[in-house]
């Protein structure tokens, strides 16, 4: 028997983890066990929507907590009733499965677009789905994902997802055939370095589905949730989805997603779909939390507001280093770098206590907590400006 020589060596070593270990968070700022504080952009990957700890979601933990953990799924709890009822009542949709994670409700949408058509056309069971789309990590996900990376990795694959491109209906339109049963997207590509669907596209592929009579699933796992500026980024087309997920911002930091769907589209029969912890009440509890507190409309402002001055506190320090657009909505953004440097920003910006994520290695991507100071800001911005001097002063004298 082999016993890890070190903490770090129990761990399966399935990402570059810097040596750090964190031991606190508030709002946002993280602490390690020395006592260094870092400025956080990037919030557990847009997952902490109110930011670390927020004393709403730690209330309700703690009040659930003495109350109930889970009955099992097989029985109804009052956290899971009151959260699937909100949602219901906020969105265009009919009815709420809870999941754990956005990949596993990812899942249950291609599952339930299967199940549809397996009922309601003839067997179809293709889901078009879009190149540098990102679903997920199972299977099933990362056969509908359009990542590259993902091309040589656990095959064979799922089969039944042809690949369209992003703000190309025609693409779209080539692909639909007798095995088609929806097409999935999300409304802003986030892991292929935020690549928005434009509104327009979303409308007219909302036309295009309705006219073949196929679904529109769209995966809202990193744009739900108040992250762009609305409840739901389908609220900005004007369009409504027959199948969307939620996941991260949803439970503000505990693992909670959703897989929602129109009454049409909720096809699933007993034994079809379950899961063990899904639509536990201590979860439900910091998800009812999150969205009493995104939802107001005042809050939902503020996210606008705050995401058009970090957009232009990007863009003013982009014309200041030569560096390319920002692109994205609300506080989901991306700064175009032109030249492979974002690893090397993130490592330097470490240092310097501002965590930053380059999602691909010519972008930037900030997914702040919502509720993020424009001081904050400030000084993410004075960090990145003092290392992009650094660097471009460095390639001079190159």
């Amino acid at each position: 028997m082999t016993n890890a020589a070190h903490p770090f060596d129990a761990l399966m070593d399935i990402t570059a983890r810097p040596s750090t270990v964190f031991v606190r968070g508030e709002g946002s700022f993280l602490w390690d066990e020395t006592g260094k504080r870092y400025l956080d952009f990037v919030q557990g990957w847009a997952v902490n929507c109110l930011g670390h700890s927020p004393p709403e979601i730690a209330e309700a933990l703690t009040a659930q907590a003495k109350l109930l953990l889970t009955p099992s799924p097989a029985f109804y709890n009052a956290p899971s009733l009151k959260l699937a009822k909100a949602l219901v009542d906020y969105s265009c949709f009919d009815q709420v499965f809870f999941t754990n994670s956005g990949a596993e409700a990812n899942e249950g949408a291609i599952k339930l677009a299967r199940k549809y058509g397996a009922l309601h056309r003839n067997g179809a069971y293709e889901v078009i789905t879009f190149e540098g789309a990102f679903h997920g990590r199972t299977l099933a996900t990362m056969s509908a994902s359009g990542k590259k990376a993902f091309e040589p990795l656990f095959e064979p694959k799922v089969s039944g997802f042809p690949k369209a491109q992003l703000n190309d209906l025609a693409s779209v339109a080539r692909l639909i055939n007798d095995k088609t049963v929806g097409v999935m997207l999300e409304p802003i590509q986030g892991e292929a370095g935020v690549w928005p669907a434009t509104d327009r596209f979303l409308r007219e592929l909302r036309t295009l589905t309705r006219e073949h009579g196929l679904l529109l699933i769209l995966d809202e796992i990193q744009t739900g949730i108040g992250r762009t500026g609305k409840l739901f980024h389908y609220e900005h087309a004007g369009i409504e989805p027959d199948i969307m997920t939620l996941g991260k911002g949803i439970g503000g930091g505990v693992p909670l997603a959703a897989l929602l769907a129109t009454a049409a589209a909720s096809c699933f029969e007993h034994g079809d779909q379950g899961g063990t912890f899904n639509g536990n009440p201590l979860m439900c509890a910091a998800g009812l939390a999150v969205l009493q507190r995104v939802s107001d409309p005042d809050f939902l402002k503020s996210v606008v507001d705050t995401g058009l001055y970090l957009e232009s506190e990007l863009q003013r320090m982009s014309a200041r280093h030569g560096l390319g657009d920002v692109r994205g909505r609300g506080l989901l953004l991306a700064l175009d770098l032109k030249h492979p440097i974002g690893a090397s920003i993130v490592a330097q910006a470490f240092e310097e206590g501002v965590l930053l994520n380059s999602p691909q290695p010519d972008a930037l991507r900030f997914m702040a907590a919502l509720n993020v100071t424009r001081e904050e800001i400030v000084g993410m911005i004075d960090c990145l400006d003092t290392i992009l001097t650094k660097m471009g002063a460095a390639r001079r004298v190159a």
